[in-house]
């Protein structure tokens, strides 16, 4: 399908969804909310498996993702208020839980600045790189807002209260060098080596056993809401489940014949 603020593509287990908005930063209008709705949606089929093996979410131009699109008429109209909370309640909220529930491992590239829901939607997915001259900036307190988009959430889990407060209160940048010494994100790498950085990462994760690593990610989300003894149960579950898969098969078959392990997926 043809989109207007995003390009889409899977090749060989590898989806790749560009914000392509790169005069406004890539910030999000109501078309881009819709495109990405529906881009995302193709990436499971009915049942909910995978149709792609990971995901790479990445931004055109200077800029990763500048968030909500102050200008976009259709959400706020010039002069006027505007329920901020439905807006979250229909666009905001969907597109977070869709990237952090998705049955394959999702990256984000960070090639620039990821400001407000921007940074938010980036700190959402499950492996951060970002270029060394990129930078995160919780940008609400300037506009007398709180964080959306999951920030009062992921941000204290990622870097503590104290760094949480002070990112979501004084509304600095975050260079991408600190954010990955703070564990805010995964790697910081040099801007010229990005694009390889996260091919090479998206190719190692398109080969790996995919319904293991939806499980992992699962298992680690859903360990903050519970005790050790039902994390130890979900374990003993998951491993029951993955231990019929074909992919365990073929990892124990590679092992013993020391050989590279050929996953399908499955």
């Amino acid at each position: 399908m043809s989109y207007q603020t995003i390009l889409f593509a899977v090749t060989d287990g590898i989806a790749r969804l560009t914000l392509n908005r790169p005069e406004r930063l890539n910030s999000f209008n109501t078309v881009m909310h819709a495109e990405v709705r529906d881009a995302l949606a193709t990436l499971t089929d009915a049942s909910g498996a995978p149709t792609a093996r990971v995901l790479v979410l990445s931004g055109a131009g200077r800029g990763f993702c500048a968030g909500q699109d102050l200008a976009d008429r259709a959400v706020a109209p010039a002069g006027a208020t505007v329920d901020l909370g439905d807006s979250i309640e229909q666009y905001y909220k969907p597109l977070i839980l869709t990237l952090r529930t998705l049955p394959l491992p999702v990256i984000a590239a960070v090639n620039g600045v990821a400001a407000g829901a921007g940074a938010n939607i980036a700190l959402a997915c499950d492996l951060v790189i970002a270029a060394r001259s990129a930078s995160f900036l919780q940008a609400f307190a300037k506009l007398g807002l709180v964080p959306d988009s999951g920030g009062t959430w992921f941000l204290p889990r990622l870097v503590g209260n104290a760094r949480a407060l002070g990112l979501a209160l004084l509304g600095e940048k975050l260079g991408a060098e600190q954010a990955a010494e703070w564990g805010l994100i995964w790697r910081c790498v040099e801007d010229a080596e990005l694009t390889n950085v996260v091919d090479t990462l998206a190719g190692q994760l398109a080969a790996a056993a995919t319904r293991g690593l939806a499980r992992t990610k699962q298992a680690i989300y859903g360990s903050w809401s519970q005790s050790l003894e039902q994390q130890l149960d979900t374990e003993r579950d998951y491993q029951r489940e993955l231990g019929f898969t074909a992919d365990y098969a073929e990892g124990v078959a590679a092992f013993t014949a020391k050989r590279a392990p050929r996953f399908s997926g499955k």
